[in-house]
């Protein structure tokens, strides 16, 4: 039995989209512990992993981040720095026999360089392109205060074994990547060196929360309205959304408006709609006919792998180009905020769900996203990087 460490964050999308590999390596026989904050530890535990707990620092609850993009990333680097400590507590008695991370997860990646392990880099999101350092990196570095952050990530690095202390090469260059989104969704995937990463798609269980939402009799269509867990404090917005398909013939909807919104904003509520904070989001997607999204990356995933013609309504850092992307993929018309009026709303579904170019590039996305392999490819890929490990 190996001992396989993963090194993540507490945020809600950074950490499910590798449960189920977790879950699955823990069924194969693995040993599996999590170093992540205890506000997680219902998550983890329920894949069979233990939960090594460490304290983060990062503003996950009250969802408090910084705007300026020098100040955030200065947020990830703080909590990494405060945080290696309280793993190496743990790890540098019982080292394990292969560490996993988060792309935040940078103690991982020095836990193991430190120790001379094997590594493996688990993305929830987009990974590093040919050219990414030049047309997104490059303007960052710029900025006020970037030239202090650069200094003090890697003074941290030398300072703490790591044996690639070049910042740039140890956040964008892992060694061995698997990255849990669609290749679909990767910018210029071309460039992307294959022996580096695997694409291996949303990894999730297909008979997971099969259950857990039942289609209403008499509802000749389903459309599920989601942003997702942390950009939700959108009230106006759900009162266009119940303008726009409020009693729409033949319609039923699924409204999820997170915990931060108090339902009596909403006003009334139609007939033809439900509303909940939070919703089995796969469960209702494999039976919908569209799908209102923020466009992060976990949504498109899950998305692309239901065969669902999209209305991206980005929110927030990645989301605007994941938007773009799924436009570009044929399967979604993008909608800002400010312009999504409830005239607006209900004309893009109504384009979407009539034009069969959209279900028919929705229904090859889907198959290419389940050829990909999901969960099972990707704990092949650990084990197959732990017996070539075992076997130097």
């Amino acid at each position: 039995m190996s001992h396989i460490a993963m090194v993540g964050i507490p945020a809600v999308s950074h950490v499910r989209p590798s449960l189920e590999i977790l879950r699955e390596l823990v069924a194969r026989g693995h040993r599996v512990t999590y170093a992540n904050d205890p506000s997680v530890t219902e998550l983890v535990v329920a894949t069979g992993a233990e939960l090594v707990p460490y304290t983060s620092t990062l503003p996950v609850a009250d969802n408090d981040w910084p705007e300026d993009p020098i100040g955030a990333m200065g947020v990830f680097l703080h909590d990494a720095i405060q945080a290696l400590p309280q793993l190496r507590a743990v790890y540098d008695d019982a080292p394990a026999d292969l560490y996993l991370y988060d792309i935040a997860g940078y103690p991982g990646r020095v836990l193991a360089e430190s120790q001379r392990r094997p590594l493996m880099l688990l993305s929830p999101a987009m990974v590093a392109w040919e050219g990414y350092a030049e047309q997104v990196a490059a303007p960052l570095w710029q900025l006020p205060g970037a030239e202090e952050y650069r200094s003090t990530f890697t003074g941290w690095l030398a300072g703490n074994g790591a044996t690639t202390t070049d910042m740039d090469a140890f956040t964008n260059r892992p060694a061995k990547t698997i990255a849990m989104i669609t290749r679909a969704m990767q910018p210029f995937a071309d460039t992307v060196d294959p022996d580096e990463v695997t694409f291996v798609g949303p990894c999730f269980d297909p008979h997971a929360d099969r259950d857990e939402w039942t289609r209403p009799a008499g509802a000749g269509k389903v459309l599920l309205i989601s942003l997702g867990s942390a950009y939700t404090r959108q009230a106006e917005f759900y009162r266009q959304c119940l303008a726009a398909f409020g009693d729409l013939p033949g319609w039923h909807v699924v409204l999820q408006i997170g915990k931060y919104t108090d339902p009596a904003e909403l006003g009334t509520v139609p007939g033809n709609v439900e509303v909940h904070s939070w919703v089995p989001q796969r469960a209702i997607l494999a039976q919908a006919d569209a799908f209102v999204t923020h466009a992060g990356m976990g949504g498109c995933g899950e998305g692309l792998l239901a065969g669902v013609p999209m209305i991206a309504v980005p929110q927030a850092v990645d989301q605007f180009m994941n938007a773009d992307r799924l436009v570009e993929l044929g399967v979604a018309r993008r909608l800002d905020t400010e312009d999504a009026t409830a005239q607006a709303l209900r004309t893009a579904l109504l384009e979407l769900v009539g034009d069969e170019r959209v279900a028919t590039r929705s229904a090859a996305l889907r198959a290419d996203a389940v050829a990909e392999g999901g969960t099972t490819r990707a704990a092949d890929l650990i084990e197959a990087t732990l017996s070539a490990t075992s076997t130097v």
